[in-house]
C-alpha cells in the first residue's frame, strides 16, 4: 500500500483550453506508454478486487492491469475484451469515479488507480496494432433481431455472435452506433473510435441494416416470425421540454436535436458538409447532467460567445461528471446555479431572450437532492438569442406499435426483469434506456450482456421451462430512477 500511496496519480494530458474550445478535436490526448505502465504499478493486486464488483461487466480489471504493468499487451487486450465489446468508449465516457475506481483499495488513503484511463489505453494500443478477431463458433442455425445500434444492442449482439447465434441488428439511423454515434461529442467521443468497434462486430459475423424503423417498417409480431429472439436495446431518444410560454420560437433546441445535428450531421464541419447548425451569440443550456454539458460545450464550439448552464439546484447537485464540469469550466462556460426559466420571450418568431426565476432548495425529494422552490419575486430576464432544453429523455414510442403483450410504465419505459433481461412478452428481451430511463454507456452495456447470456439459455432450454411467470419479474420502475437531469 505504501508505495502506492506515494506514487501520485498520472494525470491525463489534454488540449489547453483556450485551444480546444475552438474545435472539435478529442480533448483528452491519452497517456503514454511509459505513464500507462507507471499507473498501472499502483495497483495492488488485491485477493478480492472490490474494483471488479464495482463494473456493471465485471471487467478483470486487476488481472488486465497488470498484464499491461508487464507489458504484455495483447494478454491486457485479450483480458479487457472477454467482459468488454466496447473499451475504448467505455475508458472515455463511463464514469469510473462513481464505479471501479470509487472501490479501489488505493483510493481509501489517496488518489485511486486510474482504471479507465488504463482501459483506454490498451483499448487504443490495439486499435493501431490491428484488432484480432476471436475464434467463433459454428453457427447454431438460431436467429436472434437486435433492435437498435446503441451500447446496449452492440453488447448483446456481440455476445451472442461469440455463442454462435445469427445476429442481426436493425437500426432506424442511417448510421450505426446509436447514442454514441449522435448524442456525444467528437470531442468527448472520436467517431472514428465507434466505428471501429462495429467494424470489430461485423467480422464477427454481425449484420447491420439501417434506416429499419421498427414500429413502422415492422413490427413486433412480424419479426417474431422471423427470428427466434428480439432484444430491444433503442434506447430513450424522445425529448423533454418544460412546457413553458414561449418554447415553440426558432432558437429553441432539445439536446438532441443540436447534438444529432452537429455529431451525426457532421454540422460542425459545414461548409465541408451541407448541414449547418445555427446557433446564437448567447447561449442558455438548460439542465446540469453530462448531456447538458455536451450541449454547453458543443454550443461553443460552433460559434457562441457566452454560453450558460441555467441549473435548478445548486452545484452540490450536479448530476453531470465532475470531469466534464471542470473541462466545460475551463472553456469559460457560465454555471447560473438555483435559476429556473418560466417563460422564452422572442420577436418575429426568433427567442429574444428568457424569463428566469430564482430557487431555494428545501427538503429532499424522490431524487435524494433537496427539491428546488422558487422565490417569490425574484424574477429577473436573462439576454439570449438560443435555448437548449437538455431535461432527460424517454423512449421513443413508435417501436410499441402494435406491440402486443409488451407492459410499458407511465414514463413509456418497457417492464422487464432486471436479472434476465425478460420482458413480459415471450421471446421479447429489453435492456439499457429503454428500460431504465435515461443512464451510462457502461450500464446499458450491462444490460446488453445480461439479456444475451439469458436469451442463449432460455433458446437452449424446453420451452415448458424457459421462460419466468411474468410475475416473478423484478421490474425496473423508473420512480426508482433518476429520468430527469434537473
Amino acid at each position: 500500500m505504501a508505495k502506492a500511496e506515494k506514487t501520485p496519480r498520472h494525470e491525463m494530458p489534454s488540449q489547453p483550453a483556450e485551444e480546444r474550445r475552438h474545435n472539435f478535436d478529442e480533448v483528452a490526448l491519452g497517456y503514454t506508454l511509459e505513464m500507462a505502465v507507471e499507473e498501472a504499478s499502483r495497483c495492488l493486486q488485491c485477493k478480492k478486487p472490490q474494483c471488479v464488483l464495482g463494473c456493471p461487466v465485471n471487467v478483470r480489471i486487476p488481472e488486465f492491469i497488470h498484464a499491461l504493468a508487464e507489458q504484455d499487451m495483447w494478454s491486457a487486450v485479450e483480458i479487457l475484451k472477454d467482459k468488454n465489446s466496447l473499451p475504448a468508449i467505455c475508458g472515455r465516457v463511463c464514469p469510473q469515479e462513481s464505479q471501479c475506481e470509487i472501490k479501489c483499495i488505493v483510493g481509501r488513503k489517496g488518489e485511486p488507480v486510474a482504471i479507465g484511463r488504463l482501459e483506454r489505453f490498451v483499448a487504443d494500443w490495439e486499435r493501431r496494432e490491428g484488432a484480432r478477431t476471436p475464434a467463433v463458433p459454428a453457427a447454431n442455425g438460431k436467429r436472434v433481431a437486435i433492435i437498435g445500434s446503441g451500447p446496449a444492442g452492440l453488447t448483446a449482439a456481440g455476445d451472442l455472435a461469440k455463442m454462435g447465434y445469427e445476429v442481426e441488428i436493425l437500426e432506424a439511423l442511417h448510421t450505426p452506433g446509436g447514442v454514441l454515434m449522435y448524442g456525444i461529442p467528437e470531442f468527448r467521443l472520436p467517431k472514428e473510435i465507434v466505428q471501429a468497434e462495429i467494424d470489430y462486430l461485423k467480422r464477427l459475423g454481425v449484420k447491420i441494416r439501417t434506416d429499419v424503423v421498427v414500429g413502422k417498417l415492422y413490427t413486433l409480431d412480424e419479426l417474431l416470425e422471423q427470428y427466434d429472439a428480439i432484444f430491444l436495446g433503442t434506447g430513450a431518444g424522445l425529448p423533454m421540454f418544460m412546457n413553458i410560454p414561449g418554447e415553440n420560437y426558432n432558437g429553441v433546441y432539445s439536446a438532441n436535436e443540436i447534438l444529432t445535428r452537429t455529431n451525426l450531421m457532421k454540422g460542425y464541419l459545414f461548409p465541408q458538409w451541407d448541414t449547418p447548425v445555427k446557433v446564437g451569440a448567447k447561449v442558455a443550456v438548460v439542465g446540469a447532467g453530462n448531456v447538458a454539458m455536451d450541449a454547453a460545450r458543443s454550443s461553443l464550439r460552433l460559434g457562441a460567445e457566452e454560453v450558460h448552464i441555467v441549473y435548478r439546484r445548486s452545484a452540490a447537485e450536479v448530476p453531470a461528471r465532475a470531469e466534464e464540469v471542470h473541462h466545460a469550466e475551463e472553456e469559460g462556460i457560465i454555471f447560473d446555479f438555483l435559476t429556473n426559466p418560466i417563460e422564452i420571450h422572442g420577436n418575429e418568431g426568433w427567442v429574444t431572450g428568457m424569463r428566469c426565476i430564482r430557487m431555494e432548495l428545501g427538503e429532499p425529494d424522490a431524487s435524494g437532492r433537496r427539491r428546488p422552490v422558487p422565490i417569490e419575486g425574484s424574477e429577473f430576464d436573462m439576454d439570449v438569442d438560443t435555448v437548449v432544453m437538455a431535461l432527460g429523455t424517454r423512449p421513443n414510442p413508435m417501436v410499441f406499435s402494435d406491440a402486443k403483450g409488451l407492459d410499458r410504465t407511465r414514463h413509456g419505459t418497457v417492464v422487464a426483469d432486471l436479472n434476465t433481461g425478460r420482458t413480459k412478452r415471450e421471446r421479447v428481451w429489453a435492456g439499457g434506456d429503454i428500460v431504465t430511463g435515461a443512464a451510462t454507456v457502461i450500464s446499458a452495456m450491462g444490460a446488453g450482456r445480461i439479456a444475451a447470456t439469458d436469451i442463449d439459455k432460455y433458446l437452449n432450454s424446453s420451452e415448458e421451462d424457459a421462460y419466468l411467470d411474468s410475475e416473478s419479474h423484478s421490474t425496473w420502475w423508473p420512480e426508482n430512477a433518476t429520468l430527469c437531469e434537473g
